[in-house]
């Protein structure tokens, strides 16, 4: 009997090694799902959308974008997680996933231990702009004038945990700027609020931050990346006002807990080849976008690393969301 077991476990081992590769290498054979946390027509969606067109017309298979708004993009991430592990589902991994963690104190998953990285694509850095309403021309007139009106400037915000959210958060506590935080369900209903006063600033992702520079509406004073960032090299670094500060946002896509290594693999190999092709990253960078393929488990490090660091940014400044 023992014997038999032995042969029945040994056989099925060898099945299930078949039948792995087998359902991997048909990958995808029906239409993907790729869950965005933010609202259409925003950095986040817009960068997907191009990503998404690329993988349907390399696999052959659709790659349909579903944007699922709110908490910061936990209601997304969450969705994701709760999906089966088949490769079928995908998430859009971005710096709010990173942030969650710490910011809000009941979430109904560990997003480390939760998901399964599979592919970075990009770096993108985010922009302080200001209502033109303001009298300030550069980010020392402004930390002067926040300085001399405590209490009295509002900031706007893509959402609670967003990158967006959480520059503003680090500029307070490196310069000890009281201002207070405004949440939209995306940039781009925030703009007409800063626009018209209502709110003064915003360090709202690239993008659409520069569209609305480059309009006239408002008026940019800084990148948050560390040196000057290369699509926009006349616009400062805040960074060179406020040494030290930081703030570069991350895109990629991750999956749930058990994805399959071979589809991880396949699609981290897609993602990699995409970010060779001339038009692709010709695309990225008219949203600012600096292509930063990785294995998966270098992304997964990178998530880890951001994790830890934006935690300690929450503790310092002293925020939360539950």
């Amino acid at each position: 009997m023992l014997r038999l077991l032995r042969a029945a476990s040994l056989g099925l081992i060898c099945l299930l090694s078949l039948v792995s590769p087998s359902s991997a290498a048909d990958y995808p054979n029906r239409p993907v799902r790729w869950l965005i946390g933010f609202a259409a027509g925003g950095p986040v969606d817009i960068v997907a959308r191009i990503m998404s067109q690329w993988l349907s017309d390399h696999f052959g298979q659709q790659f349909v974008v579903e944007n699922r708004t709110g908490s910061g993009g936990n209601i997304a991430a969450a969705a994701a997680i709760n999906s089966p592990a088949d490769g079928y589902t995908l998430l859009f991994v971005a710096p709010n996933n990173a942030i969650s963690t710490s910011l809000y104190k009941k979430l109904p998953f560990d997003f480390l231990r939760d998901t399964t990285p599979v592919a970075s694509i990009m770096q993108l850095t985010n922009m302080l702009v200001v209502s033109n309403a303001m009298p300030v021309k550069t980010v020392q007139e402004f930390i002067d004038y926040c300085k001399a009106n405590p209490g009295k400037v509002s900031y706007a915000s893509s959402g609670n945990g967003t990158s967006v959210h959480m520059s503003a958060e680090l500029f307070k506590a490196m310069t000890k700027c009281e201002m207070q935080h405004v949440p939209y369900r995306g940039s781009a209903i925030a703009f007409p609020d800063i626009i018209s006063n209502k709110v003064q600033l915003i360090f709202d992702n690239l993008p659409s931050a520069l569209e609305q520079a480059r309009g006239g509406n408002v008026r940019a004073l800084g990148v948050t990346s560390p040196k000057r960032w290369p699509s926009v090299p006349d616009i400062p670094a805040i960074a060179e006002t406020v040494p030290g500060f930081e703030s570069v946002g991350f895109y990629g896509i991750s999956a749930p807990k058990g994805t399959p290594p071979e589809i991880v693999e396949i699609l981290n190999k897609a993602v990699g080849e995409a970010l060779k092709d001339p038009k692709l990253v010709a695309r990225l960078a008219e949203v600012g976008g600096i292509p930063r393929p990785m294995a998966p488990a270098e992304f997964g490090k990178l998530v880890a690393d951001e994790t830890e660091k934006w935690r300690k940014v929450v503790e310092f400044a002293g925020v939360s969301v539950d």
